[in-house]
């Protein structure tokens, strides 16, 4: 314990604060979270909708700028890990239990029971059902895990800083980042990561505990889901013991190559037809209305706006609230890339194969709920993918192969949060201690419990929206501080300069 910041301490009386309100006075807490939440969204959601779409315009700007050949390290750092393998820790730890409890659930939500335009049931419907749904899991997303990713990656690996959130600031508050100002900029992080990770966490157990019942009659309750997080948490923490390079690629490689095999199965054995017609549709439509789409806040519509609230809201506070996490955890595992490498791999390739799999489980939720084969929008949001499964051959054996994709995915999403809690938490140390990462493994399980305890799925969801706000105005200065120093390093080297010598000699050539 002697290599812990006092960001470690400050955090674990944080989250025991929380743990102990959430355990003494349940109701309580889901009152005043449910309380700030309406306040937040009803306020300040046209802040979240102009921040989230900034940090794509900075992301573009990286992506065609000169600026994008500059490395994350030494400019002839070779990376450490494969690109197939990158790609996929990338994956799991951005997306993860996500990807498995909404791949079927939001689609058909918005198709037949409350759609982002007001009109359900019909073909348009479906295909503003696919396309909000793209919108939430594409490019927006991943420019928030990428900006802070990125400005970190930068920040640790070329310029020689602490991997921790508040060194990334320097360009803009000094030396003032090595005292109480960056030790509360990262105990900010410490306690989204916590919040965020748990609150996924909390989805996968809420998933797992719905499919034992939908398959085998076990019944719902807080007992069976603490059953259930006790013995994932024995699984994650002895992952977490084995190291980044042995525990988590090796489950990141197979819980991608398990998730292949349910999406090949479905997509066989689905209405494959549609799913390749609907995709390309919505993926021009998600193009076409992509301004107005990021943009778009209802103001003088209520039940829009409700709507807005309830779904795009929410999702850019989850993605706001993980960002500590997956954007350290990606920054860890993508040195020696060029900037314009990360932003393509981080945002591009992970959006698109987030748009093939919602075509592929959405369009099939869609049909069956369409033609009347299944009532899936009937069922609990937990329960819909399993639901969908049965219509399938060898139903029980796909669903338990969800099932162990859940658990795989929970495993990577804590075992990384807890890596990379324990970074924040020892002075950005890119090994820490065993002992560190089991502890965080503690609060993680027991925060993921405690919101389950104090109000189920919406209380997961009300806390993330608050402890995402703070943490956004820390992403803003995080992004303005890597713009002004990529911008004084590429001046420095002369890449903008050199650039425009190539272009030249290109058209002498010509």
């Amino acid at each position: 314990m002697k290599k812990v910041s006092g960001v470690f301490f400050s955090s674990v009386a944080i989250m025991l604060v929380l743990v102990l309100f959430g355990i003494t006075m349940p109701d309580t807490l889901e009152k005043v979270t449910g309380n700030m939440q309406a306040f937040i969204t009803t306020h300040f959601g046209w802040y979240y909708l102009l921040v989230v779409t900034f940090f794509v315009a900075v992301c573009a700007y990286f992506l065609f700028s000169p600026v994008g050949r500059i490395r994350l390290g030494k400019q002839d750092e070779k990376p450490e890990f494969s690109r197939p393998t990158w790609v996929a820790m990338i994956f799991s730890a951005g997306v993860g239990i996500g990807l498995i409890f909404y791949g079927t659930a939001e689609p058909l939500s918005h198709f037949a029971i409350s759609s982002p335009t007001g009109i359900t049931g019909t073909e348009e419907a479906a295909k503003d059902a696919m396309r909000y749904t793209f919108f939430h899991w594409g490019i927006h997303a991943w420019a928030i895990y990428g900006i802070v990713g990125l400005t970190v990656a930068y920040f640790t690996f070329r310029k020689g800083e602490l991997g921790l959130i508040s060194k990334t600031l320097r360009p803009l508050l000094g030396d003032r980042v090595d005292g109480f100002v960056g030790k509360a900029i990262d105990v900010i992080a410490v306690v989204s990561t916590v919040i965020g990770v748990a609150t996924t966490l909390g989805f996968g157990t809420a998933q797992i505990n719905g499919g034992l019942t939908y398959l085998f009659g076990i019944p719902a309750s807080f007992l069976m889901q603490l059953v259930i997080v006790l013995v994932l948490t024995v699984l994650f923490l002895v992952s977490a013991s084995t190291g980044l390079s042995k525990g988590i690629k090796i489950l990141s490689n197979a819980n991608m190559g398990l998730t292949a095999v349910l999406f090949v199965f479905v997509l066989i054995f689905g209405p494959t037809l549609l799913i390749m017609n609907l995709f390309t549709d919505t993926l021009g439509a998600y193009v076409q209305t992509f301004v107005n789409m990021s943009f778009r806040l209802a103001p003088f519509n209520e039940e829009g706006r409700e709507w807005i609230n309830g779904w795009t809201i929410f999702y850019w506070s989850w993605w706001i609230a993980w960002s500590p996490f997956v954007g350290i955890f990606i920054a860890r595992v993508s040195r020696g890339r060029t900037i314009r490498e990360f932003v393509v791999y981080v945002l591009l390739i992970p959006s698109l194969i987030g748009f093939i799999w919602f075509s592929t489980f959405g369009t099939a939720a869609i049909s069956g709920e369409n033609t009347g084969a299944v009532a899936l929008s009937s069922l609990p949001t937990e329960a819909s993918l399993f639901g969908l499964l049965e219509q399938y051959p060898f139903s029980l054996a796909l669903s338990i192969l969800t099932i162990l994709i859940i658990i795989t995915f929970f495993v990577t999403s804590a075992d990384s949060g807890t890596y990379v809690l324990g970074m924040m938490t020892s002075n950005g140390s890119l090994f820490p201690s065993v002992r560190i990462k089991l502890i965080w493994g503690f609060f993680l399980s027991t925060t993921a419990l405690v919101l389950l305890y104090s109000g189920g799925l919406q209380a997961l969801q009300n806390t993330m929206i608050i402890v995402a706000f703070p943490f956004s105005m820390v992403i803003v200065l995080m992004t303005f501080s890597l713009i002004k120093a990529v911008n004084l390093e590429a001046r420095e080297m002369g890449i903008g300069q050199l650039k425009k010598k190539e272009s030249k000699k290109e058209v002498k050539v010509r």
